[in-house]
């Protein structure tokens, strides 16, 4: 077992650091389980796509996701997303190729196919919303979009 945290936040003061990324690292170490933390902000990760700014680091990430069998995304949300840091990790890393394929279906359609499906994938996200509204009236839509729009593709 190797986990990764993945963590896309500027504030070091914040609870998704140390309430939540504590609290993962706390655990892991405490069960003896070896574990990497990418922090997007502290490696200067390029969160636009810029290919030779971020050379290096994909290729850093992609090793440590390849050999984990866990991964812990933490995330403030902003505007009913991830922050603009995470969601650039996602364009970027979880790519055709890597993360995922295409299956034909027919000759211009077809369907994707994870890579990564042997991972457990926790999401720890924060809101500054009560919680009643966005479980209800807004469907709990960053966990919706999350799982249709990205997860699905690749685990």
């Amino acid at each position: 077992m190797r986990a990764v945290i993945i963590f896309g936040y500027h504030r070091r003061d914040s609870f998704c650091n140390n309430g939540i990324v504590k609290a993962i690292e706390y655990e892991l170490a405490k069960n003896d389980i070896p574990y990497d933390v990418i922090d997007l902000y502290q490696d200067e990760f390029h969160a636009a796509y810029q290919a030779e700014k971020n050379k290096d680091l994909l290729v850093e990430y992609k090793d440590k996701i390849t050999h984990c069998t866990h991964i812990f995304f933490v995330s403030p949300v902003w505007w009913f997303r991830c922050t603009s840091m995470l969601e650039g990790f996602f364009d970027q890393i979880f790519a055709p190729g890597f993360a995922y394929e295409f299956v034909k279906l027919t000759k211009t359609y077809g369907i994707p196919k994870p890579l990564l499906g042997d991972k457990h994938v926790y999401t720890y996200l924060t809101h500054g919303a009560p919680a009643l509204p966005v479980m209800t009236i807004y469907l709990n839509s960053v966990k919706l979009r999350l799982q249709l729009g990205v997860f699905s593709f690749v685990f």
